[in-house]
Parts: C-alpha cells; structure tokens; sequence
C-alpha cells in the first residue's frame, strides 16, 4: 500500500540534501520511490520555489497537476486570500488539517520533501537521512484513496487510455 510521507528540513537546502541520499539509495534498489516533489523556501523570499523530481529513474507516478493542484493549495491561494478547501484532496487523505499543518511548519527558511512510496519504506527512507534529520508528516492512503489519487492524476494516464 502507497503512502504519502512529507518531510521538513529546518534549513532551505535541507529537502535537497535528504533527496540526493534517497536517490543513492534508489539507484542501489533500498528503496522505492514512486514519485517525488520538493518545496524549497528561502529565507527572505515572500514564497517557496517547488518543482516535480520523479524518480532516480525519471518517471513519475502522478503527474506534475497533482503536485501543482497540492502546492497551489497549501502556498499560493493563501496568499491571495482564498478561503482554504479543497473537498477533492480530502479525499485522498489531505484534508483542510493536514493542509493548514503543513502550512504552519512549512515557511521562510526551511524546505520539504513529498514522497510518494511503499508505507513499509518509511522507517529506511527515515534512516537515509545522512546528514539531514527531517521531520516526518505521514498521511497513509488507504486502498481506496491509492486508486483514487492515480485515477486523477496518474502520468501515463494518455498510455493507459489507449490499453484500456
């Protein structure tokens, strides 16, 4: 069963740090990673920068609209004032909570690290960490919110239309 694990680096390079010993664990097969995002907010800079990494192997198990729809979320639309919700990513485990936690811990100066992996990998994602401790959120899916999340946003969802 996959999870989505989120974790926070006191420092803005911190996420970047944790990802290059990830993908050395990846390339030697410790670890799977199916996906992978990271959100870098530099001290003094009004927001966070965020990009899409995939894999070691250069795939990607959602497309990049997930992670844009999710940072959108949790960085851009309380800038402008929008109201928080978003009744569709709750249903995927991300609800208004878990958004406005994140929210809280995530600012200036520190970065994060989202992964999308096997629940079972967290414990050696966690001891990966070389050099960089980061502080774990963990929202589980279940099975039905799996199916759901890369229903929506899977990223070969052209190839899988045509061997449908």
């Amino acid at each position: 069963m996959n999870t989505v694990s989120i974790w926070r680096f006191d420092t803005s390079d911190g996420a970047e740090v944790a990802l290059r010993a990830l993908e050395r664990l990846q390339t030697r097969r410790l670890v799977a990673i199916d996906d992978a995002a990271v959100v870098v907010w530099n001290p003094g800079s009004r927001r966070p920068h965020a990009y899409q990494v995939g894999t070691a192997a250069g795939t990607s198990a959602l497309s990049g609209a997930f992670w844009g729809l999710l940072f959108g979320l949790l960085f851009l639309l309380p800038l402008a004032g929008v109201a928080d919700g978003d009744p569709v990513l709750a249903r995927f485990g991300l609800t208004d909570e878990a958004l406005a936690h994140l929210r809280d811990r995530i600012t200036a100066g520190t970065s994060a690290l989202f992964l999308l992996t096997d629940r079972a990998a967290v414990d050696r994602i966690r001891e990966g960490f070389t050099g960089a401790s980061g502080d774990l959120v963990v929202g589980a899916l279940d099975r039905e919110q799996e199916a759901a999340l890369l229903r929506a946003f899977d990223a070969d969802d052209d190839q899988n239309a045509a061997t449908r």
